[in-house]
């Protein structure tokens, strides 16, 4: 069982594994489908940097009125890879601070504490982490530590994404399916996801 205060060092290690898939993707890659049906490898790389790029003023407690529209769009630029290592690591260093979690910060749903925020991102960047290496071709593999943080919050927040139409429904699993396997299902992914058979 995670604690409010493990939320940090989640959200760190979630950006590393995020960072090695990225590091990953080869030039002739940026446009290749991905487990997210209406994004490419450039589009979830730059939805994940933005994440980042935010994260600095939400925990800082600014208001999502008061960071506007400065990052909408695609915030990559000529060299993705290059601007998503200059983010992260800015990011972490905020999200590392003493008693980060906490403090309460301004979502869209309202506000709530900087704890839930981080595992909300732990989670998304450790799934699209996923995502961008079944896209690429790189080793899917996740930390089986993170994988079962991950899966014991998500087990009570994710009726929630459900209904905000945040991810698929769960394609179900084979039995003795390993925990990776279970927690892709309940965000609504294959374990076996490719591009030829591709299932949202």
């Amino acid at each position: 069982m995670t604690s409010d205060s493990d939320a940090p060092a989640l959200y760190v290690a979630a950006c590393d594994v995020f960072d090695e898939k990225v590091r990953a993707v080869q030039p002739h890659q940026w446009h290749l489908p991905t487990p997210c049906t209406e994004w490419d490898v450039r589009k979830l790389v730059n939805h994940v940097t933005v994440e980042d790029m935010w994260l600095p003023h939400v925990l800082g407690g600014a208001t999502i009125e008061e960071v506007g529209d400065q990052f909408d769009g695609d915030q990559l630029g000529d060299d993705p890879i290059a601007t998503w290592r200059g983010t992260a690591p800015v990011a972490q260093a905020v999200a590392s601070q003493p008693d980060i979690a906490d403090r309460t910060v301004h979502l869209s749903t309202g506000e709530d504490t900087a704890a839930s925020y981080l595992m909300q991102m732990f989670t998304d960047h450790l799934i699209h982490a996923w995502d961008l290496a079944a896209a690429i071709g790189a080793d899917r593999r996740l930390p089986p530590d993170l994988v079962a943080a991950c899966a014991a919050w998500f087990a009570d927040t994710r009726e929630m994404y459900l209904s905000a139409g945040l991810i698929a429904d769960s394609p179900g699993v084979p039995r003795g399916a390993d925990g990776q396997t279970r927690l892709l299902a309940a965000f609504g992914r294959r374990a076996d996801w490719s591009a030829d058979s591709r299932e949202g």
